[in-house]
């Protein structure tokens, strides 16, 4: 569906006689106005990826499956890299924040553009660093796999699994890990792309009208 600014383009270009001229004020502070919206998703879908997957603590079961730190012996590591990543992220959000109270203030389309650059720069360097964040989880699970001992207990695995040399399972864990990780950074590069790759779309749509506008 054609978005609202497409149809008054179209409006202003094709139909000058039928209708009243857009003025530049008027196209200009329509691109600001969904401008400050977008920022404002993004905000607001940082905030909620942040705070949904911690809620699923509060489901029995669930916090169980964060004793195998524990017991991979990466409990105090895991801990520590997890503190600085929640700082990071919490770093992001208010700069998401800031953001959006920067691009909420009405000013010329020039600083409007770099406000733009500046959000979308922001928001690159945030999915970089969630994806970065995700994978180096995985890789500290593997080597923790590789360097463990007593993988049959950790992993409460069956009798029959408990028949299989330690080297042979050892491999076949790491390996499965492996191949997890790459899944998973992969559906949350997906997701990235969809959410925060949609968003900077219509901003990149926007910061080219601006530029357009300047001519």
């Amino acid at each position: 569906m054609m978005d609202e600014l497409e149809l008054l383009k179209r409006d202003w270009q094709k139909r000058e006689d039928s209708h009243p001229k857009l003025t530049y004020d008027e196209i200009y502070r329509m691109i600001w106005k969904r401008s400050s919206s977008i920022v404002k998703w993004i905000l607001i879908i940082s905030i909620l990826e942040f705070a949904l997957p911690h809620l699923l603590y509060l489901i029995p079961g669930t916090s169980k499956s964060l004793e195998v730190y524990d017991k991979l012996g990466i409990k105090s590591v895991a801990t520590v890299f997890f503190a600085l990543g929640y700082l990071v992220i919490f770093y992001f959000i208010y700069q998401f924040y800031i953001r959006y109270k920067e691009i909420s203030s009405f000013d010329n389309s020039k600083v409007l553009m770099e406000k733009i650059l500046r959000t979308r720069k922001t928001v690159m360097h945030y999915v970089i660093f969630s994806l970065s964040m995700l994978l180096a989880t995985c890789i500290m699970v593997i080597v923790a796999i590789y360097f463990s001992n007593n993988l049959y207990e950790i992993f409460d695995l069956s009798e029959g699994v408990k028949n299989v040399a330690p080297g042979k399972l050892k491999n076949s864990l790491m390996l499965s890990m492996a191949i997890l990780s790459v899944l998973l950074v992969a559906v949350m590069a997906g997701i990235y792309f969809l959410l925060y790759g949609l968003l900077l779309r219509k901003l990149n749509r926007n910061y080219s009208e601006l530029k357009r506008l300047e001519v």
